[in-house]
């Protein structure tokens, strides 16, 4: 007599379909999107990656109008993508709270021409009260065109109270 077992009706995903993140990738999702959703890059579009803990990658343009009067990029695109890349990288290591930027030194070595710039942000050290990070600005030749450190510290908003914050 032949062996009849059931058969189990196994779901796949849909072509295409991802699973949703979870743990500490779902963590670096949520702060991707909360990188997305702040008002500031309506006026510097950009794109955050966090590939791992205690690294960021920032993909942005530039063009003359982020040009300041003698036809160089103003030093606020330094300070800004520098600033929030060696920010997301620190913050990576931390799921609960937002940092708040407590200091920042800004190293300009050479002025960006128009095209396409990464800012690399590096955790450095720092797990309890305050964190140190870096950030390279790189452009389109792999050139490094400026260099930042910052210091961080946790605040009092808790991450999964800020609207962007999807996880």
């Amino acid at each position: 007599m032949p062996c009849l077992r059931a058969a189990r009706r196994v779901t796949l995903p849909e072509s295409g379909a991802k699973a949703s993140p979870s743990g500490e990738a779902a963590h670096f999702r949520a702060l991707e999107s909360l990188y997305r959703s702040a008002p500031i890059n309506r006026l510097f579009r950009s794109e955050l990656t966090i590939p791992e803990e205690g690294r960021s990658i920032i993909q942005f343009d530039v063009d003359e109008t982020q040009f300041h009067a003698a036809g160089a990029v103003h030093g606020t695109v330094y300070f800004k993508m520098l600033d929030d890349a060696a920010f997301y990288a620190a913050n990576s290591l931390v799921s609960d709270r937002f940092l708040l930027t407590t200091s920042f030194n800004l190293l300009f070595t050479r002025p960006i021409a128009p095209g396409r710039i990464r800012a690399e942000g590096r955790w450095i050290s720092g797990r309890r009260r305050v964190y140190v990070a870096e950030a390279s600005l790189i452009d389109a030749d792999g050139e490094e065109v400026g260099r930042g450190t910052g210091t961080f510290m946790r605040s009092q908003f808790p991450l999964s109270s800020l609207p962007g914050y999807a996880a």
